[in-house]
Protein backbone atom coordinates (compact mmCIF):
# COMPACT_ATOMS: atom_id res chain seq x y z
CA UNK A 1 0.00 0.00 0.00
CA UNK A 2 2.89 2.53 0.67
CA UNK A 3 4.49 2.05 -3.03
CA UNK A 4 0.76 3.15 -4.23
CA UNK A 5 1.87 6.95 -4.53
CA UNK A 6 -1.13 10.11 -5.52
CA UNK A 7 0.10 13.63 -5.66
CA UNK A 8 2.74 12.92 -3.46
CA UNK A 9 0.63 11.33 -0.76
CA UNK A 10 0.93 7.34 -0.24
CA UNK A 11 -2.18 5.30 0.84
CA UNK A 12 -1.78 5.34 4.44
CA UNK A 13 -1.71 9.30 4.24
CA UNK A 14 -4.56 9.62 1.89
CA UNK A 15 -6.23 7.47 4.51
CA UNK A 16 -5.34 9.29 7.09
CA UNK A 17 -6.57 12.95 5.35
CA UNK A 18 -9.53 11.88 4.83
CA UNK A 19 -9.95 10.42 8.48
CA UNK A 20 -8.94 13.53 9.77
CA UNK A 21 -11.56 15.27 7.92
CA UNK A 22 -13.95 13.45 8.01
CA UNK A 23 -13.34 14.18 12.13
CA UNK A 24 -13.67 17.68 11.92
CA UNK A 25 -16.61 17.77 9.51
CA UNK A 26 -18.49 15.17 12.03
CA UNK A 27 -17.52 17.81 14.75
CA UNK A 28 -18.60 20.69 12.72
CA UNK A 29 -21.99 19.64 11.55
CA UNK A 30 -23.21 17.01 13.76
CA UNK A 31 -23.53 16.64 17.76
CA UNK A 32 -22.15 13.63 17.68
CA UNK A 33 -19.75 13.61 21.25
CA UNK A 34 -15.95 15.00 20.99
CA UNK A 35 -15.14 11.81 22.14
CA UNK A 36 -16.64 9.68 20.26
CA UNK A 37 -15.66 11.38 17.12
CA UNK A 38 -11.46 11.36 17.91
CA UNK A 39 -12.12 7.41 18.96
CA UNK A 40 -13.97 6.68 15.58
CA UNK A 41 -11.10 8.22 14.03
CA UNK A 42 -8.33 6.63 15.83
CA UNK A 43 -10.39 3.03 15.40
CA UNK A 44 -10.12 3.72 11.36
CA UNK A 45 -6.24 4.68 11.59
CA UNK A 46 -5.23 1.07 13.25
CA UNK A 47 -7.98 -1.23 11.13
CA UNK A 48 -6.43 0.44 8.62
CA UNK A 49 -2.96 -0.41 9.32
CA UNK A 50 -1.44 3.61 9.49
CA UNK A 51 -0.39 2.86 12.94
CA UNK A 52 0.14 -0.51 14.74
CA UNK A 53 -1.70 -1.27 18.12
CA UNK A 54 1.18 0.64 20.33
CA UNK A 55 0.55 3.94 18.23
CA UNK A 56 -2.56 3.08 17.70
CA UNK A 57 -3.59 3.58 22.32
CA UNK A 58 -0.08 5.70 22.75
CA UNK A 59 -2.41 8.89 23.32
CA UNK A 60 -3.27 7.21 26.23
CA UNK A 61 -0.17 7.10 28.13
CA UNK A 62 1.27 10.20 26.51
CA UNK A 63 3.07 12.15 29.49
CA UNK A 64 0.97 15.35 28.67
CA UNK A 65 -2.05 13.64 28.89
CA UNK A 66 -1.53 11.80 32.21
CA UNK A 67 -0.48 15.51 33.29
CA UNK A 68 -3.81 16.82 32.09
CA UNK A 69 -5.71 14.26 33.85
CA UNK A 70 -3.95 14.60 37.75
CA UNK A 71 -4.85 18.64 36.94
CA UNK A 72 -8.03 18.19 37.05
CA UNK A 73 -7.27 16.59 40.92
CA UNK A 74 -5.43 19.72 41.89
CA UNK A 75 -8.08 22.36 40.48
CA UNK A 76 -10.76 20.39 42.34
CA UNK A 77 -9.04 20.99 46.07
CA UNK A 78 -8.87 24.80 44.80
CA UNK A 79 -12.42 24.87 44.23
CA UNK A 80 -13.50 22.73 47.05
CA UNK A 81 -11.68 24.82 49.60
CA UNK A 82 -12.81 28.07 48.11
CA UNK A 83 -8.79 29.29 46.98
CA UNK A 84 -11.08 30.72 43.11
CA UNK A 85 -14.00 32.14 44.86
CA UNK A 86 -11.81 34.23 46.99
CA UNK A 87 -9.63 35.24 44.55
CA UNK A 88 -12.68 36.57 42.64
CA UNK A 89 -14.51 37.80 45.13
CA UNK A 90 -11.25 40.24 46.22
CA UNK A 91 -9.64 41.31 42.80
CA UNK A 92 -11.82 43.37 40.66
CA UNK A 93 -12.31 46.31 43.28
CA UNK A 94 -14.62 49.38 41.88
CA UNK A 95 -12.75 51.16 38.95
CA UNK A 96 -13.94 54.30 37.96
CA UNK A 97 -13.60 54.32 34.07
CA UNK A 98 -14.19 51.36 31.20
CA UNK A 99 -10.03 50.96 31.09
CA UNK A 100 -9.44 50.14 34.24
CA UNK A 101 -12.05 47.82 34.89
CA UNK A 102 -10.96 45.71 32.00
CA UNK A 103 -7.44 45.60 33.69
CA UNK A 104 -8.79 44.95 36.59
CA UNK A 105 -10.89 42.01 35.19
CA UNK A 106 -8.29 40.65 32.73
CA UNK A 107 -5.07 40.56 34.52
CA UNK A 108 -6.28 38.68 37.57
CA UNK A 109 -8.01 36.27 35.06
CA UNK A 110 -5.09 35.42 32.85
CA UNK A 111 -3.04 34.95 36.17
CA UNK A 112 -5.30 32.55 37.16
CA UNK A 113 -5.67 30.59 34.15
CA UNK A 114 -1.65 30.81 33.83
CA UNK A 115 -2.12 27.40 36.42
CA UNK A 116 -5.74 26.39 36.37
CA UNK A 117 -8.32 25.53 33.51
CA UNK A 118 -9.25 28.13 31.62
CA UNK A 119 -13.16 26.58 30.86
CA UNK A 120 -13.07 26.60 34.96
CA UNK A 121 -11.94 30.67 35.99
CA UNK A 122 -14.52 31.76 33.12
CA UNK A 123 -17.25 29.52 34.69
CA UNK A 124 -16.34 31.14 37.85
CA UNK A 125 -15.84 34.53 36.83
CA UNK A 126 -19.41 34.96 34.66
CA UNK A 127 -21.64 35.14 36.98
CA UNK A 128 -19.42 37.75 39.66
CA UNK A 129 -19.13 40.59 35.85
CA UNK A 130 -22.64 40.35 35.13
CA UNK A 131 -23.22 41.54 38.90
CA UNK A 132 -19.85 44.03 38.74
CA UNK A 133 -20.85 45.09 35.36
CA UNK A 134 -24.61 46.68 37.08
CA UNK A 135 -22.62 48.24 39.47
CA UNK A 136 -20.49 49.93 37.01
CA UNK A 137 -23.20 50.66 34.95
CA UNK A 138 -21.54 48.82 32.31
CA UNK A 139 -23.27 46.22 29.94
CA UNK A 140 -21.94 42.70 31.04
CA UNK A 141 -21.38 42.21 26.51
CA UNK A 142 -18.68 45.02 26.53
CA UNK A 143 -16.58 42.78 29.40
CA UNK A 144 -17.58 39.21 28.98
CA UNK A 145 -15.75 39.01 25.65
CA UNK A 146 -12.10 40.64 27.23
CA UNK A 147 -13.08 37.56 30.33
CA UNK A 148 -12.80 35.45 27.85
CA UNK A 149 -9.96 36.51 26.37
CA UNK A 150 -8.11 37.10 28.83
CA UNK A 151 -8.47 32.67 30.22
CA UNK A 152 -7.07 32.34 26.56
CA UNK A 153 -4.17 34.87 27.11
CA UNK A 154 -3.21 33.88 30.52
CA UNK A 155 -3.43 30.30 29.18
CA UNK A 156 -0.39 30.70 26.89
CA UNK A 157 1.73 32.03 29.83
CA UNK A 158 2.97 28.24 31.02
CA UNK A 159 2.80 25.08 30.10
CA UNK A 160 0.38 23.71 32.36
CA UNK A 161 -1.94 26.93 31.64
CA UNK A 162 -3.64 25.55 28.08
CA UNK A 163 -3.62 21.75 26.58
CA UNK A 164 -2.06 22.57 23.63
CA UNK A 165 0.83 24.20 25.19
CA UNK A 166 1.21 20.25 27.44
CA UNK A 167 0.34 18.11 23.70
CA UNK A 168 3.20 20.14 21.88
CA UNK A 169 5.86 20.41 24.75
CA UNK A 170 5.27 16.26 25.43
CA UNK A 171 5.89 15.37 21.72
CA UNK A 172 9.41 18.03 21.53
CA UNK A 173 10.35 15.51 24.65
CA UNK A 174 9.39 12.69 22.78
CA UNK A 175 11.26 14.11 19.46
CA UNK A 176 14.39 15.11 21.56
CA UNK A 177 14.65 13.73 24.81
CA UNK A 178 14.96 17.97 26.15
CA UNK A 179 12.17 18.69 28.52
CA UNK A 180 10.38 22.58 28.35
CA UNK A 181 10.27 24.29 31.76
CA UNK A 182 7.13 25.06 32.58
CA UNK A 183 7.67 28.81 32.15
CA UNK A 184 8.93 28.29 28.75
CA UNK A 185 5.93 30.77 27.28
CA UNK A 186 5.95 33.06 30.31
CA UNK A 187 7.77 36.01 28.66
CA UNK A 188 6.13 35.84 25.04
CA UNK A 189 2.85 35.27 26.93
CA UNK A 190 3.22 37.84 29.31
CA UNK A 191 4.06 40.48 26.16
CA UNK A 192 0.75 39.06 24.31
CA UNK A 193 -1.37 39.59 27.17
CA UNK A 194 -0.43 43.21 27.55
CA UNK A 195 -1.02 43.38 23.63
CA UNK A 196 -4.17 41.90 23.90
CA UNK A 197 -5.00 44.26 26.70
CA UNK A 198 -4.00 47.27 25.07
CA UNK A 199 -6.07 46.06 22.26
CA UNK A 200 -9.50 45.82 23.61
CA UNK A 201 -9.15 48.70 25.25
CA UNK A 202 -8.31 50.85 22.48
CA UNK A 203 -10.73 48.80 20.05
CA UNK A 204 -13.63 49.01 22.95
CA UNK A 205 -16.03 50.62 20.55
CA UNK A 206 -15.78 47.14 18.35
CA UNK A 207 -17.15 45.37 21.16
CA UNK A 208 -21.32 45.01 21.32
CA UNK A 209 -23.25 46.97 23.56
CA UNK A 210 -25.54 44.19 23.76
CA UNK A 211 -28.36 44.23 26.47
CA UNK A 212 -28.30 40.98 29.12
CA UNK A 213 -30.23 38.44 28.31
CA UNK A 214 -31.97 38.57 31.52
CA UNK A 215 -33.10 41.70 30.71
CA UNK A 216 -35.78 40.71 28.73
CA UNK A 217 -37.39 39.33 31.90
CA UNK A 218 -37.47 42.71 33.55
CA UNK A 219 -40.28 44.08 32.10
CA UNK A 220 -43.63 43.39 34.03
CA UNK A 221 -45.65 43.34 31.21
CA UNK A 222 -43.72 40.52 28.93
CA UNK A 223 -43.41 37.37 30.32
CA UNK A 224 -45.53 34.43 29.49
CA UNK A 225 -46.24 31.79 32.09
CA UNK A 226 -48.28 27.96 31.39
CA UNK A 227 -50.58 26.94 34.02
CA UNK A 228 -52.74 23.78 33.73
CA UNK A 229 -56.54 23.12 35.14
CA UNK A 230 -56.76 20.01 36.92
CA UNK A 231 -59.68 17.74 36.11
CA UNK A 232 -60.73 17.79 39.55
CA UNK A 233 -60.68 21.70 40.17
CA UNK A 234 -63.62 23.53 41.32
CA UNK A 235 -63.63 25.89 38.43
CA UNK A 236 -64.27 23.33 35.92
CA UNK A 237 -67.52 23.90 34.04
CA UNK A 238 -67.54 27.34 34.72
CA UNK A 239 -66.45 30.26 32.63
CA UNK A 240 -63.12 32.13 32.28
CA UNK A 241 -65.01 35.65 33.97
CA UNK A 242 -67.20 33.11 36.64
CA UNK A 243 -63.73 31.69 37.76
CA UNK A 244 -61.90 34.96 37.77
CA UNK A 245 -59.05 33.61 35.97
CA UNK A 246 -59.18 36.28 32.61
CA UNK A 247 -57.98 39.33 34.34
CA UNK A 248 -55.89 38.23 37.40
CA UNK A 249 -53.79 40.66 39.69
CA UNK A 250 -50.08 41.22 37.75
CA UNK A 251 -51.35 40.26 34.16
CA UNK A 252 -54.53 38.97 32.18
CA UNK A 253 -55.04 35.64 29.86
CA UNK A 254 -53.89 35.45 26.72
CA UNK A 255 -54.63 32.38 25.39
CA UNK A 256 -56.78 28.95 26.08
CA UNK A 257 -55.61 25.70 24.75
CA UNK A 258 -58.56 23.16 25.56
CA UNK A 259 -57.65 19.52 26.45
CA UNK A 260 -57.99 18.43 22.77
CA UNK A 261 -55.22 20.95 21.56
CA UNK A 262 -58.25 23.78 20.59
CA UNK A 263 -56.52 26.86 20.95
CA UNK A 264 -58.46 29.66 21.82
CA UNK A 265 -56.98 33.02 21.30
CA UNK A 266 -58.11 36.06 22.49
CA UNK A 267 -60.07 34.13 24.97
CA UNK A 268 -63.72 35.22 25.32
CA UNK A 269 -65.18 36.02 29.01
CA UNK A 270 -68.43 33.24 28.62
CA UNK A 271 -65.33 30.95 27.07
CA UNK A 272 -65.88 27.28 29.65
CA UNK A 273 -63.66 25.99 31.42
CA UNK A 274 -62.71 22.27 31.30
CA UNK A 275 -60.11 19.78 32.83
CA UNK A 276 -56.43 19.74 30.97
CA UNK A 277 -57.50 23.24 29.78
CA UNK A 278 -53.49 24.99 29.25
CA UNK A 279 -53.93 28.66 30.35
CA UNK A 280 -51.55 31.17 29.01
CA UNK A 281 -50.62 34.29 31.14
CA UNK A 282 -49.09 37.71 29.89
CA UNK A 283 -47.78 39.99 33.02
CA UNK A 284 -45.42 39.75 35.87
CA UNK A 285 -44.67 36.61 36.57
CA UNK A 286 -44.79 36.57 40.86
CA UNK A 287 -48.36 37.67 41.15
CA UNK A 288 -49.37 35.26 38.12
CA UNK A 289 -47.96 32.04 40.14
CA UNK A 290 -49.97 33.06 42.91
CA UNK A 291 -53.22 31.40 41.06
CA UNK A 292 -51.51 28.42 41.90
CA UNK A 293 -52.56 28.94 45.71
CA UNK A 294 -55.48 30.58 45.03
CA UNK A 295 -57.50 28.60 42.36
CA UNK A 296 -55.51 25.55 42.21
CA UNK A 297 -53.82 25.44 38.96
CA UNK A 298 -50.63 23.57 38.47
CA UNK A 299 -47.41 23.80 36.24
CA UNK A 300 -48.17 23.20 32.70
CA UNK A 301 -46.16 19.85 32.77
CA UNK A 302 -47.50 18.00 35.44
CA UNK A 303 -50.58 15.06 34.85
CA UNK A 304 -54.25 16.56 34.59
CA UNK A 305 -55.39 15.35 38.02
CA UNK A 306 -52.15 16.39 39.61
CA UNK A 307 -52.95 18.61 43.32
CA UNK A 308 -50.32 18.04 45.33
CA UNK A 309 -47.91 19.64 43.05
CA UNK A 310 -48.74 23.10 44.19
CA UNK A 311 -45.47 24.59 45.96
CA UNK A 312 -44.94 27.49 47.59
CA UNK A 313 -41.71 27.37 48.35
CA UNK A 314 -40.42 27.43 44.58
CA UNK A 315 -38.07 30.52 43.07
CA UNK A 316 -37.11 32.03 39.51
CA UNK A 317 -33.43 31.42 38.47
CA UNK A 318 -32.24 32.09 34.89
CA UNK A 319 -30.09 30.05 33.08
CA UNK A 320 -29.28 29.97 28.75
CA UNK A 321 -28.81 27.09 26.68
CA UNK A 322 -24.60 26.20 26.40
CA UNK A 323 -23.30 25.04 23.10
CA UNK A 324 -23.91 21.48 22.44
CA UNK A 325 -26.81 21.34 24.67
CA UNK A 326 -29.46 18.44 24.22
CA UNK A 327 -31.88 20.86 24.42
CA UNK A 328 -31.24 22.45 21.06
CA UNK A 329 -33.40 22.14 18.52
CA UNK A 330 -35.71 20.99 20.83
CA UNK A 331 -38.95 22.11 22.83
CA UNK A 332 -39.24 21.80 26.63
CA UNK A 333 -42.65 20.93 26.11
CA UNK A 334 -42.22 17.49 24.32
CA UNK A 335 -39.67 16.03 26.40
CA UNK A 336 -39.79 14.57 30.02
CA UNK A 337 -37.07 17.50 30.69
CA UNK A 338 -38.81 20.13 33.88
CA UNK A 339 -40.29 16.48 35.44
CA UNK A 340 -36.71 15.41 34.89
CA UNK A 341 -35.29 17.86 36.63
CA UNK A 342 -38.25 19.71 39.05
CA UNK A 343 -38.74 22.69 37.43
CA UNK A 344 -40.84 24.54 34.64
CA UNK A 345 -40.07 26.70 32.19
CA UNK A 346 -42.17 30.07 32.19
CA UNK A 347 -40.22 32.23 29.75
CA UNK A 348 -38.02 32.51 26.76
CA UNK A 349 -35.56 35.28 25.58
CA UNK A 350 -33.19 34.91 22.18
CA UNK A 351 -30.84 37.84 22.11
CA UNK A 352 -32.20 40.25 24.93
CA UNK A 353 -35.75 40.04 23.56
CA UNK A 354 -38.62 37.58 25.31
CA UNK A 355 -40.09 35.06 22.53
CA UNK A 356 -44.25 35.55 22.29
CA UNK A 357 -45.44 32.09 21.89
CA UNK A 358 -46.31 29.63 24.78
CA UNK A 359 -42.30 29.10 26.06
CA UNK A 360 -42.66 25.64 26.24
CA UNK A 361 -43.53 25.57 22.52
CA UNK A 362 -40.35 27.48 21.83
CA UNK A 363 -37.87 25.52 19.37
CA UNK A 364 -34.58 26.72 21.77
CA UNK A 365 -31.05 27.96 20.27
CA UNK A 366 -27.88 27.66 21.27
CA UNK A 367 -27.53 31.22 23.68
CA UNK A 368 -31.49 31.30 24.42
CA UNK A 369 -31.82 32.51 28.35
CA UNK A 370 -34.38 30.55 30.23
CA UNK A 371 -36.34 31.54 33.06
CA UNK A 372 -37.24 28.81 35.62
CA UNK A 373 -40.11 27.86 38.40
CA UNK A 374 -37.60 25.76 40.60
CA UNK A 375 -36.73 24.65 44.13
CA UNK A 376 -34.82 27.17 45.98
CA UNK A 377 -31.90 24.37 46.38
CA UNK A 378 -31.91 23.01 42.53
CA UNK A 379 -28.91 21.08 42.27
CA UNK A 380 -27.79 22.45 39.15
CA UNK A 381 -24.02 20.32 38.85
CA UNK A 382 -25.09 17.48 38.05
CA UNK A 383 -24.00 16.44 34.89
CA UNK A 384 -26.79 15.92 32.60
CA UNK A 385 -28.23 19.39 33.98
CA UNK A 386 -24.85 21.12 33.57
CA UNK A 387 -24.34 20.21 30.17
CA UNK A 388 -27.68 21.60 29.09
CA UNK A 389 -27.54 24.63 31.25
CA UNK A 390 -25.63 27.16 32.26
CA UNK A 391 -26.71 28.77 35.61
CA UNK A 392 -26.10 32.34 36.23
CA UNK A 393 -26.45 32.31 39.47
CA UNK A 394 -25.17 28.46 40.21
CA UNK A 395 -21.56 29.20 41.90
CA UNK A 396 -21.55 28.41 45.48
CA UNK A 397 -19.16 29.71 47.87
CA UNK A 398 -17.33 27.23 50.03
CA UNK A 399 -16.41 28.05 53.50
CA UNK A 400 -13.01 30.03 53.17
CA UNK A 401 -10.79 28.32 56.23
CA UNK A 402 -7.67 26.39 56.86
CA UNK A 403 -7.93 24.08 53.69
CA UNK A 404 -7.80 27.54 51.69
CA UNK A 405 -4.56 28.31 52.65
CA UNK A 406 -3.69 24.06 52.48
CA UNK A 407 -4.51 23.92 49.03
CA UNK A 408 -2.94 27.64 47.82
CA UNK A 409 0.31 26.32 49.21
CA UNK A 410 0.22 22.82 47.73
CA UNK A 411 -0.64 24.70 43.69
CA UNK A 412 2.12 26.83 44.68
CA UNK A 413 4.81 24.36 45.71
CA UNK A 414 3.52 22.38 42.31
CA UNK A 415 4.48 24.98 40.18
CA UNK A 416 7.59 26.31 42.12
CA UNK A 417 9.13 22.62 42.17
CA UNK A 418 8.56 22.29 38.33
CA UNK A 419 9.44 25.77 37.04
CA UNK A 420 12.96 25.35 39.04
CA UNK A 421 13.56 21.75 37.77
CA UNK A 422 13.71 20.41 41.34
CA UNK A 423 10.96 17.39 40.36
CA UNK A 424 9.31 16.61 37.00
CA UNK A 425 6.08 18.48 35.85
CA UNK A 426 4.66 14.95 36.28
CA UNK A 427 5.50 13.83 39.17
CA UNK A 428 4.65 17.19 40.74
CA UNK A 429 1.20 16.89 39.32
CA UNK A 430 0.94 13.41 41.08
CA UNK A 431 2.31 14.57 44.20
CA UNK A 432 -0.29 17.78 44.14
CA UNK A 433 -3.55 15.68 43.85
CA UNK A 434 -1.81 13.07 46.55
CA UNK A 435 -1.45 16.20 48.79
CA UNK A 436 -4.72 17.50 47.67
CA UNK A 437 -6.51 14.24 48.92
CA UNK A 438 -4.80 13.24 52.06
CA UNK A 439 -5.47 16.91 53.51
CA UNK A 440 -8.80 16.60 52.62
CA UNK A 441 -8.93 19.65 50.34
CA UNK A 442 -11.25 17.21 48.45
CA UNK A 443 -12.47 14.06 48.69
CA UNK A 444 -11.34 10.66 47.20
CA UNK A 445 -15.39 10.88 45.42
CA UNK A 446 -15.02 14.49 44.29
CA UNK A 447 -11.50 14.66 42.77
CA UNK A 448 -12.23 11.24 40.52
CA UNK A 449 -15.68 13.00 39.86
CA UNK A 450 -13.69 16.28 38.89
CA UNK A 451 -11.49 14.65 36.04
CA UNK A 452 -13.15 15.31 32.59
CA UNK A 453 -12.77 11.62 30.88
CA UNK A 454 -14.17 13.05 27.77
CA UNK A 455 -12.03 15.95 27.41
CA UNK A 456 -9.02 13.39 28.10
CA UNK A 457 -10.37 11.37 25.32
CA UNK A 458 -9.86 14.34 23.01
CA UNK A 459 -6.16 15.24 24.12
CA UNK A 460 -5.18 11.71 23.90
CA UNK A 461 -6.83 11.12 20.48
CA UNK A 462 -5.39 14.56 19.08
CA UNK A 463 -1.74 12.82 20.01
CA UNK A 464 -2.60 9.79 17.96
CA UNK A 465 -3.72 11.72 14.96
CA UNK A 466 -0.06 14.02 15.01
CA UNK A 467 1.21 10.79 15.22
CA UNK A 468 -0.13 9.37 12.35
CA UNK A 469 0.49 13.10 10.33
CA UNK A 470 4.06 12.74 10.98
CA UNK A 471 4.49 9.16 9.88
CA UNK A 472 2.78 8.74 6.94
CA UNK A 473 4.84 11.97 5.07
CA UNK A 474 2.14 14.47 5.52
CA UNK A 475 3.62 16.79 7.95
CA UNK A 476 7.16 16.28 5.63
CA UNK A 477 5.22 17.18 2.46
CA UNK A 478 3.30 19.79 4.12
CA UNK A 479 6.71 21.60 5.19
CA UNK A 480 8.09 21.21 2.05
CA UNK A 481 4.98 22.33 0.41
CA UNK A 482 5.14 26.03 2.74
CA UNK A 483 8.97 26.17 1.76
CA UNK A 484 8.05 26.38 -1.64
CA UNK A 485 5.72 28.92 -1.18
CA UNK A 486 6.93 31.13 1.25
CA UNK A 487 10.92 30.63 0.35
CA UNK A 488 13.98 30.06 3.20
CA UNK A 489 12.93 33.25 5.63
CA UNK A 490 12.34 31.28 8.67
CA UNK A 491 10.44 34.48 10.14
CA UNK A 492 8.12 34.25 6.75
CA UNK A 493 7.81 30.43 7.64
CA UNK A 494 7.20 30.47 11.04
CA UNK A 495 4.14 33.34 10.22
CA UNK A 496 2.44 31.26 7.70
CA UNK A 497 2.31 28.18 10.06
CA UNK A 498 1.48 30.00 12.99
CA UNK A 499 -1.38 32.12 10.87
CA UNK A 500 -2.76 28.69 9.61
CA UNK A 501 -2.73 27.46 12.75
CA UNK A 502 -4.76 30.31 14.52
CA UNK A 503 -7.10 30.05 11.63
CA UNK A 504 -7.64 26.26 11.82
CA UNK A 505 -8.55 26.88 15.74
CA UNK A 506 -11.24 29.02 15.68
CA UNK A 507 -12.88 25.53 13.96
CA UNK A 508 -11.35 22.83 15.82
CA UNK A 509 -10.10 22.47 19.04
CA UNK A 510 -6.83 23.92 19.90
CA UNK A 511 -5.43 20.63 21.33
CA UNK A 512 -6.27 19.32 18.12
CA UNK A 513 -4.74 22.23 15.82
CA UNK A 514 -1.43 21.64 18.40
CA UNK A 515 -0.81 18.09 17.57
CA UNK A 516 -1.04 18.39 13.90
CA UNK A 517 1.06 21.63 13.31
CA UNK A 518 3.43 20.47 15.56
CA UNK A 519 5.03 17.84 13.33
CA UNK A 520 4.88 20.34 10.10
CA UNK A 521 6.77 23.20 12.06
CA UNK A 522 9.18 20.81 13.28
CA UNK A 523 9.61 19.46 9.75
CA UNK A 524 9.76 23.25 8.88
CA UNK A 525 12.27 24.24 11.21
CA UNK A 526 14.54 21.58 10.10
CA UNK A 527 14.44 21.70 6.66
CA UNK A 528 15.24 25.25 7.32
CA UNK A 529 18.33 24.29 9.46
CA UNK A 530 17.15 25.81 12.32
CA UNK A 531 16.43 24.40 15.82
CA UNK A 532 12.45 23.78 16.25
CA UNK A 533 12.60 25.58 19.35
CA UNK A 534 11.65 28.53 18.39
CA UNK A 535 9.31 27.91 16.08
CA UNK A 536 7.58 25.40 18.76
CA UNK A 537 6.72 28.05 21.30
CA UNK A 538 5.35 30.61 18.30
CA UNK A 539 3.18 27.42 17.75
CA UNK A 540 1.44 27.17 21.18
CA UNK A 541 0.47 30.40 21.52
CA UNK A 542 -0.96 30.78 17.60
CA UNK A 543 -3.03 28.22 18.42
CA UNK A 544 -4.15 28.91 21.53
CA UNK A 545 -5.46 32.31 19.83
CA UNK A 546 -8.29 31.92 19.07
CA UNK A 547 -10.53 34.68 19.22
CA UNK A 548 -12.85 35.46 16.35
CA UNK A 549 -15.90 32.60 16.38
CA UNK A 550 -17.53 31.61 19.58
CA UNK A 551 -17.34 28.14 18.52
CA UNK A 552 -13.31 29.01 19.13
CA UNK A 553 -13.02 28.09 22.33
CA UNK A 554 -15.09 26.65 25.55
CA UNK A 555 -14.41 30.16 27.01
CA UNK A 556 -16.07 31.63 24.45
CA UNK A 557 -19.33 29.42 24.51
CA UNK A 558 -19.42 30.11 27.92
CA UNK A 559 -19.81 33.78 27.83
CA UNK A 560 -21.93 33.72 24.43
CA UNK A 561 -25.21 33.21 26.13
CA UNK A 562 -24.73 35.45 29.43
CA UNK A 563 -23.46 38.32 27.14
CA UNK A 564 -26.35 37.85 24.64
CA UNK A 565 -23.83 38.20 21.78
CA UNK A 566 -24.21 37.22 18.02
CA UNK A 567 -22.31 35.27 16.23
CA UNK A 568 -21.17 38.34 14.14
CA UNK A 569 -19.49 40.26 17.44
CA UNK A 570 -16.77 37.53 18.03
CA UNK A 571 -16.10 38.40 14.12
CA UNK A 572 -16.02 41.93 14.62
CA UNK A 573 -12.85 42.38 17.17
CA UNK A 574 -11.91 38.63 16.54
CA UNK A 575 -10.41 38.63 13.77
CA UNK A 576 -8.53 42.09 14.29
CA UNK A 577 -7.24 40.47 17.86
CA UNK A 578 -6.20 37.64 15.66
CA UNK A 579 -3.65 39.51 13.93
CA UNK A 580 -2.51 41.54 16.69
CA UNK A 581 -1.69 38.51 18.47
CA UNK A 582 -0.19 36.76 15.59
CA UNK A 583 1.94 39.89 14.84
CA UNK A 584 2.74 40.17 18.82
CA UNK A 585 3.87 37.02 19.26
CA UNK A 586 5.92 36.23 15.94
CA UNK A 587 7.68 39.57 17.68
CA UNK A 588 8.66 38.39 20.66
CA UNK A 589 9.20 35.14 20.77
CA UNK A 590 12.19 35.55 18.14
CA UNK A 591 13.73 38.44 20.37
CA UNK A 592 13.41 36.23 23.39
CA UNK A 593 14.05 32.66 21.86
CA UNK A 594 16.44 33.71 18.96
CA UNK A 595 16.81 31.53 15.95
CA UNK A 596 19.66 29.30 16.86
CA UNK A 597 20.95 26.67 13.58
CA UNK A 598 21.24 23.27 13.68
CA UNK A 599 24.49 21.79 14.81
Amino acid sequence: MESIVFWGFNLYAWITIATVLTMFTVLLFTKIRADVAFLGAIGVLFVTGVLDAKEAFSGFSSTSVVVIGVLFVVVAGLTYTGVLQWMVKHLLGQPNSYSKAVVRLMLPVAGLSSFLSNTTVVALFVGIVKMWSKKLNISPSKLLIPLSYASGLGGICTLIGTPPNLIISGLYVDLTGEAMNVLATTLPGLFCLSVGVLSIIAMRRLLPDRKAPEAAFESTSDYTVELLIPSENDHVGETVAESGLHQVRGGSLIELVHFDQEVISPVADDEVLMGGDRLVYAGQIDEILDLKKSHGLVNADHHVFSMSEVDNNRQLRTAYVAFGSSLINTCIGGSSFEKDNNMTLVAVARRGKRIAQSPREVMLQAGDTLLFECPPKLKVNTDKLSSALQFFDSSELPNIGRKTLVSTFIMLAMVVLSALNIIPLLQCAFLAAFAMVLTRCCSVEQAMKSINWEILMVFAGSVVLGLAIQKTGIAERLAYGILDVCGTNPIVVMTAVCLVGTFITEFISNTAAGAMFFPIMYQAAEKLGYEPYTFLIALMISVSSSFATPIGSPTHMLVYGPGGYRFSDFIRIGFWMNLIILAANIFITNIVYPLTPLQ
